[in-house]
């Protein structure tokens, strides 16, 4: 027998039994086991992605970008924990990929959304069914009956080549790097196109549980890849913040060989009685942090220099290069950010320059490189009229940023329609910066409001649209009706508004107008609402044609669910901390109550602690309590708290 035939025959054997079982299904969809391997290649097609609400929030990690600030984190984790001993880590390589939530009843996967918001992610479940390296159902004799499980979906490097290649062959747009291609994947609204793309996998933490998990961080990974999960192998334990710069030097060093993309190194703490104790800030960990590599560099030319409008009217100096390939993407444009850095820097067309990708993003000149700078081209300066509308171009005193003048200029409307419709905004798909430009030349859309009176005639007249995908673009703006009041905030594009902050505004301002009669004194009341942002909201709803573009909104259906359903200030300025299991909440709904009648929550106890708010197994917490003589709830006594203040 010739080697190899039997494997042939067992492989045409198993695509007949496959096809079998794919016919069973169809005849009795009531009989589908949650892992069947029918599941692999996709299910039908959804119409959108609903949101899920993670348990646990899923935060940010705080950023270190030199060894010193790493030193710093681990300082900063001893003084909060009031030791000098040496801390045990565990470190991980930082994928660059899509950080996603796996949740596991009695062992079968049941639901899998995107990180999102880090409150609200996206229903991908038929998704992630379709990633080989997720198990659709746990192995091993220990499983929780629920374990929601985080990690990352990402693409390898020759895998995203090779897509990249098979786009260009049949004429489509490649991909900009593998972390756009992982994320563009994911979020297909037909599966079987999911399926077809080479995603992997890897997973780190548990947001929530039921059942025993181990309370280590080193052990959680062992316990993880027991349970058929799939965790990095370059994973390591390190006896304090030494050992951990020294493996940062050695990832540093492997960079380049890996299969896959990382930036940098993970750096947490291993034991989770002490992350309970470090808790966390509004935005990450205390207990963990990204040491980021050093940007990659690349050296070409600069081929012209050119001014750029954006949303707000900053005009913003932007470098055109001889294309170069910087940490895995073809970049032929950088930012010179403003006239004061082009000045010091002294860029000029036809330098030879080195630019390099901020925080692995954004493209950005580092210097000119030194050489023979003779015969040079003249010094840039930004132009003193609008290079879109010729309106006059203006730089405040006091501040960096040359502006125009001209708050109807086509480049701001084309701006900040598109950040509008972006995904942290009403998430528009089919409003790409092509389709925003035409909408806004052709004279069809000069604000946001605009976008819901386009019927479907006006789009068939677009460039690239055919029926369907017209027919789609006025079904994702149907959908984006239905939406958060704090999205809508943040989609409004107000100056210094990033999401972070429209969520805080609208849990505090239930409404657009209790947020448009407040003045500057009631906002920087606000936990973590300081005098700029104030003084931006208050000037941006001072703007008569602002609140009618929020009328317009609303006139065309747009409707703002209250963020966390505020109810009033009855709880404000006092502050609460969470500890031990309560029965009757997660940790989320008891957070919401406090934060939507005016209160705050923090981590740690402290002086200025009002509540500790004491459910079963509370923890070191209580006994620091009673030493600063917080007052202590139980479960039922902070019921009465907010039934008395509701």
């Amino acid at each position: 027998m010739v080697a190899g035939c039997p494997v042939r025959r067992s492989l045409r054997l198993d695509d007949a039994l496959f096809r079998r079982l794919q016919e069973l299904e169809e005849a009795h969809p009531e009989l589908r086991a949650p892992d069947s391997p029918t599941l692999r290649v996709g299910a039908a097609p959804s119409e959108e992605f609903a949101p899920v609400r993670h348990t646990v929030p899923m935060l940010s990690l705080g950023n270190a970008m030199h060894e010193a600030e790493a030193v710093e984190f681990d300082a900063r984790v001893k003084r909060f924990l009031g030791s000098d001993r040496a801390v045990d880590y565990v470190a991980e390589p930082k994928l660059d990929g899509l950080g996603v939530e796996l949740t596991y009843e009695d062992g079968v996967f049941v639901l899998g959304s995107t990180r999102g918001d880090g409150t609200t992610g996206e229903d991908v479940t038929a998704n992630l069914r379709t990633v080989r390296s997720i198990p659709l159902r746990l192995t091993g004799d220990t499983v929780p009956s629920r374990l929601e499980v985080r990690g990352e979906v990402f693409m390898n490097k020759a895998d995203f080549d090779d897509l990249n290649r098979r786009r260009e062959e049949a004429e489509e747009p490649p991909f900009a790097n593998p972390r756009n291609a992982a994320a563009g994947s994911l979020r297909q609204l037909d599966p079987a196109v999911t399926a077809a793309r080479p995603l992997d996998s890897f997973l780190y933490a548990v947001g929530a549980s039921v059942g025993e998990v181990p309370d280590r961080q080193w052990d959680l990974l062992t316990f993880l890849s027991d349970l058929g999960l799939k965790v990095n192998p370059l994973r390591r334990p390190c006896a304090g913040i030494d050992a951990a710069l020294l493996y940062y030097r050695e990832l540093l060093a492997m960079r380049e060989d890996l299969p896959y993309e990382i930036d940098g190194m993970v750096i947490k703490v291993d034991r989770f009685d002490l992350r309970e104790e470090l808790g966390a800030s509004s935005r990450s960990p205390r207990w963990a942090v990204a040491y980021k590599f050093p940007p990659q560099q690349a050296e070409t030319v600069v081929r012209d220099i050119i001014a750029q409008v954006g949303r707000t009217g900053t005009v913003t100096p932007v470098a055109v290069l001889e294309p170069v390939r910087v940490s895995g993407v073809n970049v032929s444009r950088a930012t010179l950010h403003n006239q004061d850095e082009v000045d010091r820097k002294d860029v000029r067309t036809g330098d030879r320059v080195v630019i390099q990708r901020a925080g692995d993003v954004i493209p950005e000149v580092v210097r000119v490189v030194d050489g023979d700078r003779a015969g040079r081209a003249a010094p840039y300066r930004i132009p003193d009229v609008c290079p879109v509308c010729s309106a006059h171009v203006v730089r405040v005193e006091g501040e960096a940023a040359h502006r125009c003048t001209n708050i109807a200029c086509p480049a701001q409307v084309k701006e900040r329609i598109f950040h509008y419709a972006s995904r942290g905004g009403l998430d528009i798909e089919g409003l790409g910066t092509r389709t925003v430009s035409q909408l806004v030349d052709r004279g069809l859309v000069n604000d946001p409001a605009d976008l819901y009176k386009l019927n479907r005639g006006q789009i068939l007249d677009l460039d690239l649209f055919a029926e369907k995908s017209a027919d789609n673009l006025l079904a994702s703006l149907e959908r984006s009706k239905d939406t958060t009041w704090a999205r809508l905030l943040f989609a409004l594009g107000i100056p210094l508004v990033g999401s972070h902050v429209a969520r805080v505004l609208a849990r505090r301002f239930s409404t657009p107008d209790d947020l448009q009669r407040a003045g500057e004194e009631e906002l920087t009341a606000v936990h973590e609402i300081g005098p700029g942002i104030a003084q931006s909201v208050a000037a941006f709803f001072a703007e008569a044609e602002n609140r009618n573009v929020i009328q317009r909104l609303l006139a065309a259906g747009i409707r703002p669910a209250a963020e966390g359903g505020a109810k009033g200030t009855s709880l404000e300025g006092r502050t609460f901390v969470l500890t031990g299991a309560l029965e009757g909440f997660t940790r989320v709904e008891a957070r919401e109550r406090i934060e939507s009648m005016g209160g705050r929550v923090t981590a740690s106890v402290s002086k200025k602690t009002d509540y500790l708010v004491a459910g079963a197994d509370p923890g070191s917490k209580l006994e620091k309590a009673g030493e600063l003589g917080v007052e202590v709830l139980d479960e039922e006594a902070f019921r009465r708290l907010l039934e008395e203040n509701g």
